[in-house]
């Protein structure tokens, strides 16, 4: 079959267009394959599991057109295809002239508009110059951008701090602003419940738990997973907490993230305690409360009544999976929980964002581990999987591969994933995850074993995906879906444990 492979340097363009593009190339007829993409590493690593030569002296900058025909006469079309989208990308000027070049800096738009707010996107590389544009020019900044180095982030909010502007991120996945979602956003109702998360996937489970029991949101202020750090000393965090203490729609505070450094967790129960209305501290963390707990806590904190998530289970299986859990995860605070729910069941939960240094990924194993390394839970929006790549959330091609390689382990009994819907997300995970799990649990029946699929789907019933329209496609395809990642994880270890 003819292959065409073609290297563009310095021509940059974003993953998420990149994934379109290539969308756009594979669906032209008699295309087999196709990759368009940015030269990282990880990149160029499947270019070459495509069977593709790796081009020499081809970097980050330089895009990269793989294309696989079944004949010549298909390539052309698949040429055209990709030039036509690529061209489709480019944004026209504010008069819709392409030929006006919209602002390209930070301080070119604040210069010339009316902002209010700063979101910065770019590779993390660039993002410390922008985000240090829009503080020096006193606008808060939403830094959506990750693999932004932990000294830059230090830098930038301490310039912060002096002007007295808040600084949300680096890797902040998702905001509100009073009312209005930035990055991944699901569709929650305004109310009187604001969040500081070091948090991105563990402030929106917070969030669409609330909503489905009728509890608002004022504000949620994504801080960057790094903030209550040592390193950085939760300086977002603190000034976050001073705002919704200040903020007459919001009477109760929830502080969402991983276990900050014991220095910072005492400066962040000292604000708290003077902040005059009720905060509730729930760092993720051995002992502590789960996310669902965490979200029951504040429904009863504004007086609202609680129930149950819901949850669709799957079809009774032939016999009980048996063997090892495998976590394949969107969402960082979702994998850590399923971590530590499981751990405490099952012992060791290897993964390429370990609880415990100990419980690391063996040595020279590939970031989404292999068969054999026991209980395993991978983060597939960790940094180190990002670089030059869309976020899972947006592209499930690495978690689709993953699935069907348990499909073909025979060590693993149970794969639980998260679906985490909103504005930014896949426009429909359900359905391009609904074959593969069909795919996956028939290829393991053909070895005679049962495959189950736990499914944490996270989202509200305003999500433009359709909230139960994705549950029963999941479900319709054999897989346990429940609203709560706790609840989730806990199916999962009891389907293990009751074959153990």
């Amino acid at each position: 079959m003819p292959r065409h492979l073609d290297v563009r340097t310095g021509s940059y363009h974003d993953s998420v267009t990149l994934m379109q593009v290539s969308r756009s190339v594979a669906a032209e007829p008699g295309v087999v394959a196709a990759m368009v993409a940015m030269a990282t590493e990880l990149n160029l690593d499947l270019l070459d599991g495509m069977g593709f030569q790796r081009p020499a002296g081809a970097g980050p900058n330089d895009l990269v057109v793989a294309v696989e025909t079944a004949d010549d006469d298909a390539l052309p079309g698949a040429l055209c295809a990709l030039d036509t989208a690529l061209a489709g990308h480019r944004r026209p000027g504010p008069s819709g002239d392409a030929a006006t070049a919209p602002p390209r800096t930070v301080t070119a738009a604040a210069r010339d508009g009316d902002a209010t707010v700063a979101f910065v996107s770019t590779p993390g590389a660039h993002a410390f110059v922008e985000a240090m544009d829009a503080v020096e020019h006193e606008l808060p900044v939403i830094v959506f951008s990750d693999n932004v180095p932990v000294e830059q982030e230090v830098r930038l909010k301490r310039a912060a701090a002096a002007r007295g502007v808040l600084v949300m991120g680096p890797d902040c996945g998702t905001a509100v602003v009073g009312g209005t979602g930035f990055g991944f956003a699901n569709v929650v109702r305004p109310g009187p419940v604001g969040i500081v998360a070091a948090s991105g996937t563990g402030a929106q489970h917070v969030m669409s738990l609330l909503d489905a029991v009728d509890v608002g949101v004022s504000h949620c202020l994504g801080v960057g997973g790094r903030d209550m750090s040592a390193e950085v000393g939760g300086a977002s965090t603190l000034a976050a907490l001073d705002l919704l203490a200040d903020d007459d729609a919001t009477e109760v505070v929830v502080v969402l993230g991983k276990p900050p450094a014991p220095a910072v967790a005492d400066l962040v129960h000292t604000r708290a305690e003077s902040a005059g209305k009720p905060v509730v501290v729930a760092p993720l963390g051995a002992g502590g409360p789960d996310l669902t707990a965490v979200a029951e806590s504040v429904a009863e904190t504004v007086g609202a009544p609680w129930r149950a998530p819901r949850s669709w289970p799957a079809p009774t299986p032939r016999s009980r999976p048996h063997g090892h859990v495998n976590g394949i995860f969107s969402g960082g605070t979702l994998c850590d929980e399923a971590m530590l729910i499981a751990s405490a069941a099952l012992g060791p939960v290897r993964s390429n964002t370990p609880l415990r240094a100990d419980w690391a990924l063996p040595e020279g194993a590939p970031p989404w581990g292999r068969p054999g390394d026991g209980h395993v839970m991978i983060d597939f929006g960790d940094d180190a999987l990002t670089r030059g790549r869309a976020h899972p959330m947006i592209d499930n091609t690495l978690r689709i591969e993953r699935l069907l390689a348990a499909a073909d382990d025979p060590a693993c009994g149970v794969v639980l994933l998260d679906v985490v819907l909103g504005h930014g997300a896949h426009p429909d995970p359900a359905g391009e995850l609904a074959p593969a799990i069909s795919e996956a649990r028939e290829h393991a029946g053909a070895q005679e074993r049962d495959l189950a699929v736990v499914v944490s789907l996270v989202g509200t019933a305003d999500d433009p995906q359709g909230l139960t329209r994705q549950a029963t496609t999941l479900r319709d395809a054999g897989a346990s879906v429940h609203l709560s990642n706790a609840e989730a994880t806990r199916t999962a270890v009891e389907l293990v444990e009751a074959r153990r």
